[in-house]
Formats: C-alpha cells, sequence, structure tokens
C-alpha cells in the first residue's frame, strides 16, 4: 500500500468511527509521514518518541510480539520469571509464558516440551523439588539460553516492496519430519516475478511430542506428514492471497507409498490417517526430500536460541527453493514396504453357493428346469456350440432319471442290477422294466407286438406324482393345452409319461392353478341391497308413497278428427295398489286435474316418485320435455300440499321398475280389450 492510500485509509476509519463516538488512539507506523498530521493524543508514545529522533529504535508491541518500526521487523519478548527451586508448577509457568503463535521458535520450545513428558515418566507432585539430576541440569540449561529470546526477529512482511506485484507465481512448500520424540511441520512462501527473481518467507509451522507410548518411525513420519496437510488446509483458507501451487515434502519414502496406496488395505492407525491426508492434499504434489536439506529436521533435534538468532535454513527456508525446479531434490522409485506389519490382514468373506441346477424347486417352469438342464450338461456353456435338438432330447432323459432316483430308489437299482421289485412296491402292477439305453423305468405290458405304435407309447416313464418335476411338467401339458379338462391332459400325457395316480394328481393342479379356476369359475349372484324405505312403511296408509309413470299416446277418434291421448298410473310403493288416471295432454294443467282426481279418490300421498330419464320412447319424449319445463312450478303446488316431488337419477329405469312392469301389464290388457 501507498503511503497516499495509507493516509486515506487512516483517515476515513477515524472519521468512520468518530461519527458512531469512537476515537481510535495509539496509532503508530512504519512510515512517519503517515500519521503525522494526527494530533499528538491520537499517536502512540512510542511513535512520538521516534518522530522527536529522541529513540534511535523504536518499537511498539503489538499481538504479543514486538515491531520495529524503521526495519519493520517482529521480535519476540523476553518476559522474566523469577528464579526458584524448579519444581513441575515453576517449569509449567516459565514455558506457558513464551507466546509464539506463528511457531517461529518452536525447535527451542519442542525441547522443553520433551523435558516435560520425560518428567512426567513418574508419577510426581506439583511442588516436589526432588527431580531427576539429567533432566533437571537439562532444565536449568534450557531456561538460561531465554535471555536471548529477545534478540529473536522475523520480517513482518512475506516479499519486498518490489516484489510485490500482482504478475507473481506464490508456493506454499511444507516440510515434515519426525524422530522418536517429536514430529512436525513447518511452512514456507516462495515468490517469484517474472524476471526469475525469488524470495522465500517464513509462514508457519507446528509440532507435537511423540506419545509415551512408542510407535515406529514409520507412524512417526506419518503423523508428521498429517500436520502438514491440515497445514496446507489451514493456510490455503487463511491466506487471502493467490497461491498458484501447493507443495508437501517428507523425508519418509515409506510415507510415501502409503500415500499412493488405498487406506483400506491398512490397520487403523495407518488407514484413517492416509484417508483424510489424501482428502486434504488431493489437489497438491507430494515429494520427497532427503534429511540434510529438511528444515523439519531442526524441530525434531531442537535447536538453541542462539542458532536461531543468526540467519539459518529454519528461519529462511531450504537454498534449493532459491533455485530452478530443474535444481530440486529427485523423488525416488517408490517400492512397497516388504514389512507387512502395517497391513489388514486380509480375511475371505463371502459366500459359496452351490446350485444344483437340477433341483427342480428352484425353478417356476418345465422349460426353465430343461434349460438349466441343457447348459450344466455342458463343460463349458461360454465357449460350446448352440445346444442341439440332442441335447434337449438328453436333458429330458436325465431328469427323468433323477425324479425316478429320488421317488423310487429301491426299485431303480434292482431293476437296474436284473432283478424284479419287491411284492409291496407301488410298481408292482405296473410290471416294470428297466431300459439300458435310457437308463429309465418303463411300463410294461402285453403290447410289445403292436404295430403303428411308438415305443414310448407303448412303454410310457414311470414318474411320482408328488416330485416337483412331475407337478413342473404337468403345469407344461396344462399351459399348452389351454387349461382344459382333466381327462384331456391326462390322455396327452399318457402317450410319453404314466404318473402314479395321474388323474388324481391333475385335478390337484388345476385346483391351484389360477388360469383353470378362472376359466372353471361359475359366475356369482351378487347379493340384493335392502328394500328403500318407500317400500317398507307398514303402518301408513295406501298410496302414503306413490311412484308415477305416463305412458302412451293412444290414438282416438272424436267426431272426424284424431286426437291422442295419454294414461298416468300412480302406484303405492307398500301395498302396490294401482289408480290409472287419463290425461288430454301433457301441459301442466292437464298433470294438475289427474293430480286433483287422484288425492280426491285415494288422498294425498306424502311423497311422489317419477322417472324423467331417457326410457321414455316416441311420443313420452314430449311428456319428459314437459316434465322438464313444469318441474318448478309443480314443486311449488306440491309444496302447498305437503307433497314431497322425487325424481330418478337419469339412465337408471331400474330405480322405477315397480311402476314400469305395471305400465307393460296395462298396455298389454289395453291391447287386447280396445285393440291396437
Amino acid at each position: 500500500m501507498f503511503p497516499d492510500e495509507a493516509k486515506e485509509l487512516v483517515d476515513g476509519l477515524r472519521e468512520l468511527l468518530a461519527s458512531g463516538g469512537f476515537e481510535i488512539r495509539q496509532w503508530a507506523c512504519n512510515m512517519p509521514n503517515v500519521i503525522e498530521h494526527l494530533p499528538k493524543e491520537a499517536r502512540s508514545d512510542s511513535t512520538e518518541l521516534w518522530l522527536s529522533h529522541d529513540k534511535v529504535e523504536p518499537q511498539e508491541s503489538t499481538l504479543g510480539l514486538r515491531w520495529n518500526y524503521d526495519s519493520d521487523i517482529l521480535g519476540y519478548k523476553h518476559r522474566p520469571v523469577p528464579k526458584t527451586t524448579p519444581t513441575m508448577r515453576h517449569i509449567y509457568k516459565v514455558t506457558a509464558s513464551q507466546y509464539d503463535p506463528l511457531g517461529f521458535i518452536l525447535p527451542f520450545t519442542t525441547r522443553a516440551k520433551i523435558l516435560i513428558q520425560q518428567l512426567w515418566n513418574k508419577q510426581r507432585d506439583w511442588d516436589d523439588p526432588m527431580l531427576p539430576t539429567d533432566l533437571l541440569k537439562a532444565w536449568n540449561e534450557w531456561e538460561n539460553e531465554l535471555p536471548s529470546l529477545s534478540e529473536v526477529s522475523l520480517p513482518r512482511c512475506y516479499v519486498s516492496v518490489d516484489m510485490d506485484q500482482p504478475k507473481v507465481t506464490r508456493q506454499i512448500h511444507i516440510f515434515c519430519d519426525a524422530s522418536e520424540q517429536a514430529y512436525g511441520a513447518v511452512s514456507y512462501l516462495r515468490t517469484e516475478d517474472n524476471e526469475g527473481k525469488i524470495q522465500l518467507a517464513f509462514l508457519i509451522a507446528r509440532s507435537k511430542v511423540a506419545p509415551k507410548r512408542k510407535q515406529t518411525i514409520p507412524r512417526l513420519e506419518l503423523c508428521a506428514a498429517l500436520i502438514g496437510a491440515r497445514l496446507a488446509k489451514l493456510l490455503e483458507t487463511e491466506l487471502t492471497m493467490e497461491i498458484n501451487q501447493v507443495v508437501l515434502w517428507s523425508d519418509s519414502t515409506t510415507v510415501l507409498s502409503w500415500l499412493k496406496s488405498e487406506s483400506c488395505n491398512f490397520k487403523v492407525f495407518i488407514g484413517t490417517r492416509i484417508s483424510e491426508m489424501q482428502d486434504l492434499t488431493d489437489q497438491h504434489e507430494w515429494r520427497y526430500v532427503d534429511s540434510l536439506r529438511n528444515p523439519a529436521d531442526d524441530l525434531t533435534r531442537g535447536r538453541s536460541l542462539k542458532d536461531l538468532t543468526s540467519p539459518n535454513r529454519w528461519s529462511q527456508g531450504p537454498a534449493f527453493l532459491l533455485q530452478a525446479e530443474s535444481e530440486w531434490p529427485v523423488m525416488p522409485v517408490l517400492k512397497p514396504p516388504e514389512d507387512e506389519v502395517e497391513k489388514r490382514k486380509s480375511v475371505f468373506c463371502g459366500i459359496t453357493r452351490v446350485s444344483n441346477p437340477l433341483n427342480p424347486s428352484e425353478y417356476s417352469t418345465w422349460k426353465d428346469l430343461i434349460e438349466a438342464t441343457v447348459q450344466h450338461s455342458q463343460s463349458d456353456p461360454s465357449q460350446s456350440s448352440p445346444a442341439t435338438a440332442e441335447d434337449y432330447v438328453m436333458a429330458e432323459r436325465l431328469i427323468f432319471q433323477n425324479i425316478q432316483r429320488d421317488s423310487f430308489p429301491e426299485e431303480y437299482e434292482q431293476l437296474k442290477a436284473g432283478k424284479p421289485v419287491s411284492n409291496t412296491s407301488r410298481l408292482l402292477t405296473l410290471s416294470p422294466e428297466f431300459d439300458e439305453a435310457s437308463q429309465l423305468i418303463l411300463v410294461g405290458g402285453r403290447l410289445c407286438r403292436a404295430e403303428g405304435l411308438e415305443f414310448q407309447t407303448i412303454h410310457p416313464v414311470v414318474l411320482d406324482p408328488h416330485h416337483p418335476a412331475t407337478k413342473l411338467l404337468i403345469q407344461d401339458y396344462d399351459s399348452k393345452l389351454c387349461h382344459p379338462g382333466t381327462e384331456r391332459i391326462f390322455a396327452e400325457m399318457r402317450r410319453n409319461v404314466w404318473i402314479l395316480r395321474g388323474r388324481e394328481a391333475i385335478r390337484k393342479f388345476q385346483h391351484n392353478c389360477i388360469e383353470c379356476r378362472k376359466w372353471k369359475a361359475k359366475a356369482e349372484i351378487p347379493k340384493m341391497a335392502d328394500l328403500p324405505p318407500a317400500r317398507l312403511r307398514l303402518h301408513k296408509p295406501p298410496f302414503f308413497s306413490t311412484g308415477m309413470d305416463c305412458f302412451g299416446p293412444f290414438h282416438i277418434k272424436v267426431g272426424r278428427r284424431c286426437e291422442k291421448r295419454w294414461g298416468i298410473i300412480f302406484k303405492c310403493l307398500t301395498t302396490r295398489c294401482v289408480h290409472i288416471e287419463l290425461l288430454a295432454s301433457l301441459n301442466t294443467d292437464s298433470f294438475l286435474m289427474a293430480l286433483r282426481r287422484f288425492i280426491s279418490r285415494r288422498g294425498t300421498p306424502s311423497e311422489l316418485l317419477s322417472d324423467q330419464g331417457t326410457n321414455f320412447q316416441g311420443g313420452e319424449r314430449e311428456l319428459r320435455e314437459a316434465l322438464t319445463n313444469c318441474s318448478t312450478e309443480l314443486h311449488q303446488h306440491l309444496a302447498k300440499q305437503k307433497i314431497t316431488f322425487l325424481f330418478n337419477p337419469p339412465n337408471a329405469p331400474h330405480f322405477g321398475g315397480t311402476w314400469e312392469r305395471e305400465i307393460r301389464s296395462l298396455k298389454n290388457a289395453l291391447r287386447t280389450v280396445v285393440g291396437s
């Protein structure tokens, strides 16, 4: 940022916060002209000393560190702790007072962490002064180095002003290493401009003490690599500048080979860490670096503060990163570790299912069973030629053999040996014979000399009705013959096979066959619904619930002219009484006069039911139109008489079947008496 821009930013922030009643003080800057226009009370005291030239090296406390304005360098503060007899409480107090947010002095502080771990090898009290002599000596040496902490410093900026350009290449390089006592990782920012100028800057470092339970070096190296992967994720998230590439380095070829393997092949300790690292560094590159050029080696071996005050590879990064990429360490040929200790023991977990293709229970049709038998009989179905007709004949014969071996094992062995069957055998009445060519039990008999009959018709194959394959065969015949009667199937099967108690077996199958039951089923008479309320008013007078309908027209002669007349029938729905009136026309007045005559003779009905559907034919269409047009007037007139007029639904003549049947009888009587 240029001085003018910084000055505008300072003024803008002061003005913005002052509008809300907040006044910022203690302003400090490494360039005096940025804040020299501010009031004296707004600048920090150290800045005032710097501006007045009373102090040569002005410093300001920033984020727990010291900031030198002039050189723009961050330094560490030494916080002296009064020396007392070393105890665990005193040791923790001294180590906790060392503030190191970036991990720049980790090579020094890691030595104290290792020392504390060794002190806890034995249960101690917090104020116990009796510490081991060798550990106490190591602690005193470490504590005596603390005054040199104020001499440790690092640049505040990652790059110089001339390298702070938009068109530069930025890379993050993370180095990992482990020892028997500690492991960790350190990261650097590599910046290269278009002219090939390169600068390195320390970013951040993290370390951990090795667990008390002894672990192998490859495992500790893997833990160090995991810290490096997490650092890469942290820097990608937190750094606001554009990063072109992230490279991770390790001096363990074992870890690098593990990262190229499947995590599921290793034990839990290795597998979970490999899986996490593969997820975190999926887009990054892992490379090999030897221990001599690995800056993370300083972290695990430990360094004194005196070593950190002078320029070294820990603070400035490895020298090879200042060179072209062709000068970097070359990745060796990675070989899988010969030690299989970390590999997960391979255990076969599978299901071996042996399926007998001749087991009929596994098939739903006879054709499927034949196909499976054909495939089973071939040595290599993938390379053999297509099945022939002979193959299917042999498959059917093999199925018959299995049926007989399962159902008649004793008889099969006796007949095969040339002996007769026992007197208690089910096959005794069939005079069974054993055919050497087909290896099947056949029916005997006295038709050996019959001409014009096939051999299998004279000597059919004996089958057991309870065998699953026999049931599939019956199903096949029933389906091919389109589900005929029992005798039809029985006669057709007798041409080739003889099923014991065959008719019973076929009937039993057809009884369970859905298609057979569907074709042979008889239509069921539906249960009639309950009678409507109008048919059940037993304690009401006749014509309380009345159904009415018009019929006609009838042509009559009045003088010389021919006129039409209609009839209207009123029928009591409870007592079946009938009343007939004559209609001169189909208008409303004619209907109302007929209704008045009906009421004067039979009394006022409570409800009238009429059919307004499409069942009217010919002249009755006029009646339907008239009733439709006058329905509103009828309702109004009948309402005064306390009569409810109910129309049947359209297209439902069965609703008025009671009076429709009477109209038919009435028409037949009139046609007989009066004539057509």
